[in-house]
């Protein structure tokens, strides 16, 4: 792809000077970004994830924060607001179907928002994230830079998906199609979450963190530079488990883990169709 290849080239060169070049490349990368023909991560059912990283895209966009100067995109001197210049707020027509509700939402310039993606207040969707259709994002949520959510997931209040923009060879937040993320919930370092599972209020999920399914009787961990995936249709819910050896013991003590206690029926999804009439 010449984008790619031109965006490696510029990223790589070390100057602090930076012309026409620098700019119109980030300026098509955005455009691609926005309308979702190139994504920061992306499906590839030859990994064992089922996606791959694609690092010039995140490569483009650190490119966007190196070249851009800090700028007053103040709107009506009432709402301060000083960024850098290469990423203003994005761009959204009513023919996109996106529906923002008022009251302090942002979304940045240079992701993708999908037709029917419904915007309580107040939520934040950063640069390079891919939002897919249908999809609603409750008050006070967050979607990181690059995370990649799917068609008709609901990402509850309080809710965050962390950005991975660094390291550019990273895996970033995957949430997949049908996913319920419950209130206060957090989604970190990569972590793979697949279709239909569902996330109960307050569970977080890190590389770190062992994940306990107590259906199948095994133990879901990152396996090297794979990260963890939570399976298809998963109840998770925040859980703990004894300290078994030294002080902890000795105290009682036990440490948060993330439990799948089952995996979605048709009660679980008798409990969640009330989502389908907040959309």
């Amino acid at each position: 792809m010449r984008l790619a290849e031109q965006i490696e080239r510029l990223f790589e060169q070390q100057t602090t000077t930076y012309g026409p070049e620098f700019f119109d490349a980030f300026q098509e990368l955005k455009q691609q970004l926005n309308s979702g023909a190139v994504r920061a991560a992306e499906p590839d059912p030859d990994q064992p994830s089922g996606w791959k990283v694609n690092p010039w895209v995140k490569k483009g966009i650190l490119l966007g924060f190196r070249i851009g100067q800090i700028e007053n995109m103040s709107v009506d001197g009432k709402l301060p607001f000083f960024d850098k210049h290469t990423f203003p707020l994005k761009k959204i027509a009513l023919a996109s179907g996106v529906r923002i509700v008022p009251g302090g939402s942002s979304i940045r310039d240079g992701c993708y928002v999908g037709q029917g993606v419904t915007c309580m207040p107040p939520m934040y969707i950063n640069v390079g994230a891919y939002v897919d259709d249908g999809t609603m994002i409750d008050s006070h949520a967050l979607v990181g830079s690059c995370a990649q959510v799917g068609k008709r997931v609901h990402l509850s209040a309080g809710s965050q998906l962390g950005g991975v923009l660094e390291p550019v060879g990273a895996m970033p937040v995957i949430v997949e199609d049908e996913v319920l993320v419950g209130g206060n919930c957090g989604v970190y370092e990569g972590t793979v979450v697949k279709t239909r599972a569902v996330l109960g209020a307050g569970t977080i999920l890190t590389g770190s963190t062992p994940v306990y399914d107590l259906v199948r009787g095994q133990i879901i961990q990152r396996q090297g530079e794979n990260p963890l995936v939570i399976p298809p249709e998963a109840v998770v819910v925040p859980g703990s488990r004894a300290i078994a050896a030294g002080q902890g013991k000795q105290w009682n003590l036990s440490l948060y883990t993330p439990v799948i206690v089952k995996y979605r029926d048709a009660k679980t999804n008798q409990s969640i169709r009330l989502e389908d009439f907040l959309r």
